[in-house]
C-alpha cells in the first residue's frame, strides 16, 4: 500500500520480471535462493488491473483455453477438465461457467466478474504466487468483498498472493496477512504482520513520538495512511520522518 506515486505498481513489476524499462538493481530471492527467470515464470501468475479477455469466450472456454496453453504438455485431458471446474469453483464462478464475457458495446459480465474471471485464467496455470495490480479499484464495496474473499480462498489452497490495494475499507484491510507501506519515492514505511484486528501495525505507529493514536472503530488502513501523509488530507498528521524511523526500529532489524 501507499499513496499515489508511491512505487506499488512499479515495485509489483519488478518482483514478477514484468519490468523491462529502466535500470533493476539488488538481489532476489526465492525462498532463500536467488530466483532464477525462467522457472520463476512458470510458477507465477499475474492479473492486471483491467481485463484483457476475449468478449466471445465463456466463463469456461477462457479458463480452459489458459488450461491447455500452460499446463504441462502430459496433463491428462480428464485431470485439465477437473482442475478447471476446482479452479471456477474457487472463484465462485460456476454458476456463470457458460456465461458470454461480453464488452461494454455488446453487454454482458460485471466489471467485478471479469475480474474473477481474469484470477481464474492465471489461476489455470497452477502458479505457486499470484500478483494482482489493484484487484478492488473500480469495485463497490460489495463487489470488492466477493473478490477478496475469492483471493483468499485460493490463498488458502496453499498459494502465495501479493497485491497492490489502494485505501481499502476496514473489511478488506483486515483480510490480509502483511503489509509493506511505502510513501512517495518507494521508501518502506511498515513492513510485517498486520496481527489481529491490525494489533501489531496500530501498535507499531501508536509508539511513534506525535502520532494521534487511532480512534476507536476506526479504519485502521486510513489512520495509518493519514499518519504517514499518504490520505486524502495529503499532510501528515505528525512532522517525524517515518522512513528513518522505521529504518532504526526493531521491526526493520
Amino acid at each position: 500500500m501507499g499513496s499515489s506515486g508511491a512505487g506499488k505498481t512499479t515495485l509489483l513489476d519488478v518482483l514478477s520480471g514484468r519490468k523491462n524499462t529502466g535500470e533493476i538493481t539488488g538481489g532476489m530471492f526465492v525462498n532463500g535462493k536467488p530466483k532464477d527467470e525462467l522457472s520463476f515464470r512458470h510458477m507465477m501468475g499475474y492479473v492486471e488491473q483491467f481485463d484483457s479477455l476475449a468478449p466471445h469466450d465463456t466463463a469456461r472456454e477462457a479458463v480452459e483455453f489458459s488450461a491447455a496453453m500452460r499446463l504441462p504438455r502430459d496433463t491428462p485431458a480428464e485431470v485439465r477438465a477437473n482442475w478447471v471446474t476446482t479452479v471456477l469453483t474457487l472463484l465462485e464462478l460456476l454458476p456463470l461457467e457458460n456465461t458470454m464475457i461480453g464488452n461494454e458495446e455488446t453487454g454482458g459480465m460485471s466489471f467485478e466478474q471479469k475480474k474473477r474471471i481474469s484470477i481464474a485464467v492465471e489461476l489455470a496455470a497452477n502458479p505457486s504466487i499470484l500478483f494482482l495490480d489493484e484487484p478492488t479499484t473500480g469495485l463497490d464495496s460489495r463487489s470488492a468483498q466477493i473478490v477478496i474473499r475469492c483471493i483468499k480462498r485460493v490463498a488458502a489452497s496453499g498459494r502465495s498472493i501479493v497485491c497492490t490495494i489502494h485505501q481499502p475499507s476496514a473489511v478488506i484491510f483486515e483480510a490480509f496477512d502483511s503489509l509493506l507501506l511505502l510513501r512517495r519515492g518507494g521508501q518502506t514505511v511498515y513492513f510485517g504482520e498486520l496481527g489481529e484486528n491490525s494489533a501489531n501495525l496500530v501498535s507499531y505507529f501508536e509508539a511513534i513520538p506525535e502520532v494521534t493514536p487511532k480512534a476507536s472503530g476506526s479504519n485502521p488502513a486510513t489512520w495509518m495512511l493519514e499518519v504517514i501523509g499518504a490520505g486524502t488530507g495529503n499532510a501528515p498528521t505528525s512532522t517525524i520522518d517515518h522512513h528513518a524511523y522505521y529504518n532504526q526500529s526493531s521491526l526493520c532489524a
